[in-house]
């Protein structure tokens, strides 16, 4: 016998003010466009299209199913605002032979009662770019939400233009967010907020239920989670592009890549979202954003903390506090560790800010950069270079490098793990896209297969080693609503 979705809905078990029941809207004719069969795999199902598409376009309740769309609110560039699942609906909680539990999730699939003025629809564009890099951040080996399909509705949809209608299938482990517990804290009350951390600790951090202060505890681990998240981020050159409290995850997964994109020539102030005009999300402000965040999440829990308010506050404040000192370690450690060097020492710090200066004035690729130290025969001089102002730096890293244990091979071996030769550039994408909507799927395949093995160096697809200088400087990017 096939192997079907195996629903369980623990998430309706908690009070009706943390959704509203609805049903996906049904598509007029669905047809599917990518299917994800690792994933599938992964999931433990074995259906065919015949099968899946009815459930993942909207046109049947697959058994067990209990569709809802759920309720938060969040900080948007700063400002508060009540929220909720406003074109997504949550089919329910799949369990895996393994008794793994992740959110099936129809995104696009029509309206629902937190749709406000929206049609609750999305288009093909965007869900083909988040089915592309929420992939290639998987294959990055960065936490990250899935893409299991995406169906064509056959339904036209109305933006700036009229665009194909489409619903991505979105995988992830909950999506449970910083904005639940903010719709919880201040809709609900105290005791919304209780609830909310109790279920929250039973589904993903059982090792707090006999923690002696577990909303305290909550906060330090999803602080932890949330910092490795955003290292590893700027690790990789990535730029969130949005990232509210709504799109901050208690389980430190990345997901809503609506105006993402990645650093080509390195400036931490880079911004390619159009509704960043301040630069709030920048590369480089990620840090700040995160802590920021993570305030308002310490904020919904204080009065779980301690009965005394003054108290619970200074315990709060003192966590929060924790995060400058915690993520600057983290920080120089990653960096460390693209640099080749297994242990920091006295000095590092200095020459790796030397380095990442010597990136911005010279206005180097972010990527290739590192890439280049370990491997320079594999780029085109006349694409990529570092040149003579490197020399002396250059000269300083081999000779820490050998000092480390291993010498210079094993350094090589770690800057490897953490360097990343292929990423997702912004050229190849929007090329992959434009192709991909006018019909052409090949390129977008292609640069699938490429991002799935991004950290070793592949002499066939050398071409996506680069892109147009001139490309990253007018481009932008949308949310897509």
């Amino acid at each position: 016998m096939k192997s079907q979705f195996h629903f369980d809905n623990s998430y309706r078990k908690l009070s009706e003010k943390f959704y509203e029941e609805v049903n996906p809207f049904p598509a007029p004719h669905p047809e599917l466009v990518l299917l994800n069969e690792e994933l599938m795999k992964e999931l433990d199902l074995e259906m065919d299209e015949n099968e899946l598409v009815p459930i993942l376009s909207g046109n049947k309740i697959a058994k067990g199913s209990e569709p809802i769309a759920q309720a938060y609110a969040g900080h948007q560039f700063g400002h508060f605002t009540m929220l909720g699942d406003g074109r997504a609906v949550l089919l329910g909680e799949h369990l895996t032979n393994s008794g793994k539990r992740l959110d099936i999730q129809l995104k696009g699939s029509g309206q629902t009662p937190f749709s406000r003025r929206g049609d609750g629809k999305a288009t093909l564009k965007p869900m083909l770019r988040e089915y592309l890099m929420s992939e290639a951040i998987h294959y990055l080996g960065i936490p990250t939400s899935r893409s299991l399909a995406v169906i064509k509705t056959g339904e036209k949809v109305y933006r700036e233009t009229i665009q194909e209608g489409a619903v991505l299938t979105r995988i992830m482990s909950s999506h449970l967010r910083v904005g639940t517990f903010e719709f919880a804290r201040y809709y609900g009350g105290i005791d919304f907020a209780k609830e909310l951390m109790n279920y929250t600790i039973d589904r993903h951090f059982p090792e707090l239920k006999d923690a002696e202060n577990p909303a305290l505890e909550l906060v330090d681990k999803v602080m932890d989670l949330q910092m490795d998240l955003v290292i590893n981020w700027m690790r990789v050159g990535f730029i969130h592009g949005v990232m509210n409290t709504d799109n901050t995850s208690i389980s430190g997964e990345t997901f809503d890549y609506g105006p993402c994109a990645f650093l080509g020539k390195y400036n931490p102030e880079t911004v390619f979202s159009s509704i960043d005009t301040q630069g709030r999300y920048a590369f480089g402000n990620q840090p700040n954003i995160i802590k920021w965040n993570l305030a308002r999440f310490a904020e919904t829990l204080i009065s779980l903390m301690d009965p005394d308010e003054k108290k619970a506050l200074e315990i709060a404040t003192e966590k929060i506090n924790e995060f400058d000192d915690k993520f600057t370690q983290k920080w120089y450690e990653m960096y460390a560790s693209k640099l080749g060097i297994d242990e920091l020492k006295e000095g590092d710090a200095e020459w790796i800010n030397e380095f990442l200066g010597l990136l911005e004035i010279h206005q180097k690729d972010y990527t290739n950069a590192f890439t280049f130290l370990r491997l320079p025969e594999i780029f085109d001089e006349n694409k990529f270079f570092l040149g003579e102002k490197f020399d002396p730096w250059i000269s300083k890293w081999k000779q820490r490098i050998e000092k480390r244990e291993g010498g210079k091979q094993a350094a090589f071996e770690g800057m490897e793990k953490n360097n990343p030769v292929f990423i997702p550039r912004n050229y190849f994408v929007e090329e992959a896209l434009e192709a991909a909507t006018n019909g052409n799927q090949k390129p977008f395949n292609q640069l699938l297969e490429v991002l799935k093995n991004p950290y070793e160096f592949q002499p066939e697809n050398q071409e996506f080693l680069y892109s147009p200088d001139s490309f990253d400087t007018e481009f932008v990017t949308f949310c897509g609503t």
